[in-house]
């Protein structure tokens, strides 16, 4: 059973319906006693850093989610639940992100010709053999939606990166934790394919 963390962000519904269209056992809750027996976590969500880490105290969902990633069980943040996995975020200055990977949440950098937030279709370049991409071709499109993008300090962790004004780490994997920037469940049969391994990631590793 895959658990999918209900914390009150956006965009958690169409992750649930993601995995389900694949088969899988999914469960929608903040319970911290199904939360840890679960062989998978996601943390999906769209909306602000300052509000989504206040809502992840409120719950009491800060020293669950530590707990999940330190006993090993396979976690998957997906777009702000990438962002909130590190340190802190310039969209909300003086809150602190969860730490669990080592990085900074930036803005994108105004640019000539490009609109922020970033919306849309960009191709990742694929590097450090990622476990989400196997049997993922490189140049393959991934749908956007931020305005946010990770800097991360290790760039070993960085399996995916791609273009918008700046290089974006667009997924990372340290482990037991993985967490990509774009939105997998709305990215077609390739985005699929990406929930699809991490499904299978979760029962590789218990």
């Amino acid at each position: 059973m895959i658990a999918i963390i209900d914390y009150d962000a956006g965009n958690i519904r169409s992750v649930e319906k993601a995995m389900r269209h694949l088969g899988e056992e999914v469960v929608l809750t903040r319970d911290p006693v199904i939360l840890k027996q679960a062989d998978g976590v996601i943390l999906p969500g769209v909306g602000s850093f300052g509000d989504a880490m206040e809502h992840l105290h409120a719950f009491g969902l800060v020293s669950v989610i530590r707990e999940i990633t330190d006993a090993g069980t396979p976690f998957l943040g997906i777009c702000l639940g990438l962002q909130l996995l590190f340190e802190e975020s310039e969209e909300s200055p003086g809150v602190k992100g969860l730490g669990i990977l080592k990085g900074k949440i930036r803005r994108i950098p105004d640019t000539p010709g490009l609109k922020i937030p970033h919306m849309g279709w960009n191709a990742l370049h694929l590097q450090n053999d990622g476990r989400l991409f196997r049997g993922i071709p490189e140049d393959t499109y991934v749908y956007f939606v931020h305005s946010y993008y990770l800097e991360a300090e290790d760039p070993s962790i960085v399996k995916a990166t791609t273009q918008y004004g700046t290089e974006i780490h667009a997924s990372v994997e340290d482990g037991n934790v993985f967490a990509c920037q774009y939105h997998p469940e709305k990215s077609s049969d390739r985005g699929l394919e990406m929930l699809r391994n991490f499904a299978a990631i979760c029962r590789e590793d218990r």
